[in-house]
């Protein structure tokens, strides 16, 4: 039996805001039709910079492989921001991914990335810009979000072009707004429908 394709929705998330968000973004991608969201986390990792949680997680996704990574018709990346960037675990993912750059396995695949930030003018683009680059370097086909999507247009909170972002407020208790859960399903779809079209 042949293997569905799927989009992987690969996020960290440290106080359930990028999870949420990786879920509306992850049912944009089920929405197309022969698609299906693939979710997968990374692990906190130690100031030295080494993996500091089991092989498994206690719940939620499992952990990335670099087979998840390589099998994937399309890749959206998520992460809160720190200080304007991406958080350390998921770059340390990335920067293990160098076989993928040299076998080139990661090339014309469609791309995409979303972040939350705890204060409004947190970060959020320069983070969602951050997390572009290693996909450029893979040769990955980065999408945004068109203004297309009324929602660019309407948000007092996240919501950018360069894609999904979430403003979670001082304690990360800020749910997801409806502008915000509506822009994470246009880009998952986005994502998906260009694979599609691609096939």
């Amino acid at each position: 039996m042949q293997q569905s394709a799927y989009v992987l929705v690969l996020y960290y998330s440290r106080q359930g805001s990028t999870e949420a968000m990786a879920r509306m973004v992850a049912r944009g991608v089920s929405s197309v039709t022969g698609f299906e969201a693939r979710l997968r986390t990374v692990a906190p990792i130690s100031a030295d910079t080494e993996q500091t949680a089991d092989a498994v997680p206690d719940d939620g996704p499992p952990y990335c492989s670099v087979d998840d990574l390589r099998h994937c018709a399309g890749l959206v990346l998520g992460s809160p921001t720190r200080f304007g960037n991406m958080a350390a675990p998921l770059k340390y993912f990335i920067d293990q991914t160098s076989d993928l750059w040299l076998s080139g396995s990661m090339i014309d695949k469609p791309a995409a990335v979303f972040t939350s930030t705890s204060s409004l003018h947190g970060g959020q683009e320069s983070t969602l810009l951050s997390m572009q680059l290693p996909l450029l370097h893979h040769g990955m086909l980065v999408l945004g979000l068109p203004y297309s999507e009324v929602g660019l247009m309407s948000t007092s909170s996240g919501g950018t072009p360069y894609g999904a972002s979430h403003w979670a407020g001082p304690d990360g208790g800020r749910a997801l707004d409806d502008t915000e859960a509506q822009l994470c399903r246009a880009l998952g779809r986005r994502v998906a429908q260009t694979c599609a079209r691609l096939t």
